[in-house]
């Protein structure tokens, strides 16, 4: 049904497009004998020609997972509390983004820091096609700054990995399918802000998949239902992101191209001091206004990164 109404809203937009380009030729038409009518017949045609961008940039959208809710993860990389603000402040932007786009955004998970910040963030983002959009972010981003942690003020450089991860669908997913043996599940206390009934019960859930030896944690929920259901919800996306890694391995393989993954690959570089600057190491695409793309304006960077040929970063 997901994809039916997915099918339709495209069929949709295609005819109402169609029906506007009749309308513009038709008072086109009129144009010779009324003059006055040029800027409204030019505004319709901008109006169309923005519509038809649109289209094109979703053209991109190739993986037939594009289209589903995404989860996004956020991980603090080395450097203590600098790098766990990094992430923080990721994590901020990436909810700020979904709320501009009328996306619904739930934080899943939070791992609070030690002094500031946080070790790693699980949240979910619902909409349509959530996961093509936020693909561009899968990486590593590097932030540099004058450190509001350091009594002398010194330039420090943070590195964060954000993994983006199309929700698994059960229905859909044969290869996610979860067999009840193979997980270990625990339960302990909350930790971090929540109240005192997360801290005094146990409500958080652990659940290991012995097969993979994946982990995934939940404690954001008030209750050990809800926070179990959440903690599947995640497995099973990572469980499905293993079989697409697995199977694009094998493509790679097949085609006898070496495929670089890790840390190692950088993708973004936000600069603070001594200059303003955000760049995309990938498409080239830069700008110096780094409070709006703090704030969630990153459709610049999405937009850049689906019209980019990804046979470039080979």
């Amino acid at each position: 049904m997901r994809q039916l109404g997915q099918q339709k809203k495209i069929a949709s937009r295609w005819r109402e497009l169609e029906k506007e380009v009749v309308d513009v030729t038709e008072l086109n038409s009129l144009a010779g004998e009324d003059p006055s009518l040029r800027p409204e017949i030019e505004s319709e045609i901008d109006k169309i020609s923005a519509q038809l961008d649109e289209i094109e940039l979703g053209m991109a959208f190739s993986s037939e997972y594009d289209a589903r809710n995404a989860i996004v993860a956020i991980h603090a990389g080395a450097g203590g509390t600098e790098s766990q603000d990094w992430a923080q402040m990721l994590l901020r932007m990436y909810l700020r983004w979904a709320e501009r786009r009328g996306y619904k955004a739930e934080v899943l998970d939070v791992s609070p820091g030690e002094e500031a910040g946080i070790k790693s963030a699980v949240i979910s983002v619902a909409g349509d096609y959530a996961t093509g959009y936020l693909k561009s972010e899968h990486g590593v981003h590097r932030l540099v700054r004058l450190s509001p942690f350091d009594a002398n003020h010194a330039r420090h450089t943070s590195f964060a990995l954000v993994e983006v991860i199309p929700e698994a669908e059960a229905e859909a997913d044969v290869d996610v399918r979860i067999h009840p043996d193979d997980l270990r599940i625990d339960v302990f206390r909350s930790s971090g802000p929540g109240g005192q009934h997360m801290q005094k019960t146990s409500s958080a859930v652990r659940i290991t998949h012995i097969p993979t030896g994946l982990v995934v944690t939940c404690q954001s929920e008030r209750s050990q239902h809800q926070n179990k259901e959440t903690a599947m919800r995640i497995l099973q996306s990572r469980l499905l992101e293993l079989e697409l890694v697995k199977r694009s391995e094998e493509r790679a393989r097949l085609k006898g191209k070496r495929i670089a993954a890790g840390w190692g690959n950088q993708i973004r570089s936000y600069v603070l001091h001594p200059y303003k600057m955000v760049k995309d190491h990938r498409t080239a695409y830069q700008t110096s206004d780094t409070e709006a793309v703090l704030d969630g304006e990153l459709d610049g960077f999405i937009t850049a990164y689906l019209r980019y040929s990804p046979g470039k970063e080979e």
